[in-house]
């Protein structure tokens, strides 16, 4: 394992959206993305919709609180000291990961409604290959080309009724009401839960603005 190209690789991926904001500039078209590729979020989020009748558009960096700092997971690892495939390596990743897994959520997100972009991790297909459950993640490939995002950047959807043409990695919106919910699913550990009411294909803002609201 190379433990230099993991830790930053993990802190590039998973903790990039606190540093950045994602332009849009040479995002590639639907199904064609890369380890790492984050959907674009519109510059201005739509308003929190009538209580009871919608859905509050958030972006992912709303369900981390705003004290914490994900570049905590990597205090006291210093790479350059570690030999890569030693067991003070693995011991190393073990610790990251433990504190990854530990990651805040965000108590003022409990129980909102929300609607939010992200890739499909299939966890459960029903008959006809139907998904009853799957995990929602900020970028291409967590959970299955590389390590899960920290709990607090995982959603565990559970869907009311099974959903068809979601597939893994697939580009997607979901709306639901969301929980704190801590849960490890085997494939990562997820902060929260939402119980399903929608989901559609991600469009960018600027195509989904020239279809038109769905």
């Amino acid at each position: 394992m190379k433990i230099r190209i993991v830790v930053f690789a993990l802190l590039a991926l998973c903790a990039g959206s606190f540093f950045f904001v994602f332009s849009g500039e040479g995002k590639k078209p639907a199904r064609q993305y890369a380890v790492g590729d984050r959907l674009p979020a519109p510059a201005v989020l739509d308003p929190a919709s009538p209580a009871g009748t919608g859905w509050q558009e958030i972006q992912w960096e709303s369900l981390a609180p705003a004290s914490w700092n994900p570049a905590s997971a990597f205090e006291g690892l210093n790479p350059d000291e570690i030999e890569d495939g030693s067991p003070e390596a693995i011991q190393a990743m073990q610790q990251f990961l433990e504190k990854w897994n530990e990651a805040p959520a965000n108590p003022e997100m409990d129980g909102m409604r929300v609607k939010l972009p992200g890739f499909a991790v299939p966890l459960d297909f029903g008959e006809g290959r139907r998904l009853r459950e799957f995990l929602l993640v900020p970028y291409f490939g967590a959970c299955i080309h590389v390590p899960p995002p920290p709990a607090n950047q995982v959603v565990l959807v559970q869907a009311r009724e099974p959903v068809e043409g979601v597939g893994s990695m697939d580009a997607i919106w979901v709306y639901g009401q969301i929980r704190v919910d801590r849960t490890d699913t085997g494939s990562g550990v997820s902060g929260y839960r939402m119980a399903l009411d929608r989901v559609e294909r991600y469009s960018p803002p600027e195509e989904a603005q020239g279809d038109g609201a769905k």
